[in-house]
């Protein structure tokens, strides 16, 4: 029997009733229609610990369950990747969170650069983020992860190349043009990846990427779709640097 794993958002103590968020409340009811009694797992996002739980009443206006014993997972990857991703359009941006995070994924850095098609005003890009963190967290509660990664709100690249400092982890821009390869980079602990958009980066993406310290990373001859590109630079660095 398949174990139903649910995100709260809210701190978790073994031997205390809560009240399940709105939303995961009415998936549990109205969605996958469970009763009283039935066993769930409850996590919420923010360590590596997961909780057995209990149901123990099913409404139409709450669900309430008993949170029981806690464990410690060990599935999260020794590489700690940040995908600073151009912003893609419609579907394709919920794909490349939903998978970056079943492939262990740290943080996820949504980027709008020269050629990004998206266009987003505030109260837009507040939505789109609460939409991706919410891919994220459902991508951890089907490949089975406690921690839900870092999910930034959408901003030009030109502000977020300002706001890192030096030094830090090891920067990469997957480019045609690049001369790294994936097998060459020794990478140990943490490191950057930055993905265009569809297009890929422009000329001055790529003055400014430089500038800031991201070296060329090439996967191969073939030209990838951003809904590609990152995913398949994540799987390649996580086998060889991570726990792939």
């Amino acid at each position: 029997m398949r174990t139903i794993r649910i995100h709260v958002d809210m701190p978790l103590t073994s031997g205390v009733d809560i009240t399940l968020p709105a939303q995961a409340g009415e998936h549990v009811a109205r969605v996958l229609r469970m009763e009283a009694g039935a066993p769930v797992v409850l996590f919420s996002g923010h360590d590596d610990t997961e909780f057995d739980a209990t149901l123990t009443s099913v409404g139409k206006r709450e669900v309430v369950a008993s949170v029981g014993k806690g464990r410690q997972l060990q599935n999260e990857s020794p590489l700690s990747l940040t995908l600073v991703q151009g912003v893609a359009r419609g579907e394709k941006m919920d794909l490349i969170v939903q998978k970056a995070t079943e492939l262990g994924i740290a943080r996820i850095v949504p980027i709008l650069t020269e050629r990004s098609e998206v266009k987003l005003d505030a109260a837009r890009s507040e939505k789109r983020l609460l939409h991706w963190r919410a891919v994220a967290a459902s991508a951890c509660e089907q490949s089975g992860r406690a921690r839900v990664p870092q999910v930034e709100a959408a901003v030009p690249m030109a502000t977020w190349l300002a706001s890192l400092g030096e030094g830090g982890p090891m920067r990469l821009a997957l480019l045609p043009e690049g001369t790294k390869r994936a097998g060459e980079l020794g990478l140990t602990g943490a490191a950057m990846l930055a993905i265009g958009p569809e297009g890929g980066f422009g000329d001055r993406d790529r003055v400014a990427l430089a500038a800031h310290g991201f070296a060329g990373l090439k996967l191969g001859p073939r030209i990838l779709r951003t809904e590609t590109a990152g995913l398949a630079a994540i799987a390649a660095l996580q086998a060889l640097y991570g726990d792939i």
